[in-house]
């Protein structure tokens, strides 16, 4: 039982699933920071001035001046925050988009394979049979390697 699991521990794709989470969970923290650090900050600037992370709907209807203050009061509708998390959605659905395509382009380059030919027509009857025949099934004609013809129907 032991062996059976460090087979399937250690086979090569389970290694490479194992990888792929953890640079995953990385990238998303990375993009997580690019998002709420530099690009919403700007997106805010530009706006007016806004952080995003403020932006809330007290469901109660008042108004209150800070977020805390709302989310010990009332049900709190929190849309600049979901407009992060939305963006950083966004981008990551893009690069993983574009690694996708990339390896999409590599994969198409390989020249497909020619088969090997295993058939050839008849020269008297043309009909189809083994590429090493050397009598026609159909006509009976002799097959040559010169292409001549020769047999009881001519």
């Amino acid at each position: 039982m032991l062996k059976e699991f460090k087979d399937f521990a250690f086979k090569g794709n389970m290694l490479d699933l194992a990888v792929g989470v953890i640079i995953g969970g990385a990238f998303g923290k990375v993009i997580t920071s690019i998002v709420n650090d530099l690009v919403m900050p700007l997106v805010g600037l530009l706006i007016g001035k806004v952080n995003f992370n403020d932006l809330y709907v007290a469901l109660d209807g008042k108004h209150y001046e800070t977020f805390e203050e709302a989310a010990k009061s009332t049900a709190v509708f929190r849309y600049g925050q979901f407009l992060s998390t939305f963006l950083d959605f966004l981008i990551v659905a893009f690069v993983i988009f574009m690694v996708v395509r990339q390896i999409g382009k590599f994969r198409k380059k390989e020249a497909p394979k020619e088969k090997a030919v295993t058939t050839k027509d008849c020269p008297h009857c043309l009909s189809e049979i083994p590429a090493q025949a050397s009598r026609c099934k159909f006509c009976t004609s002799e097959l040559s390697s010169g292409g001549k013809v020769s047999g009881s129907i001519q």
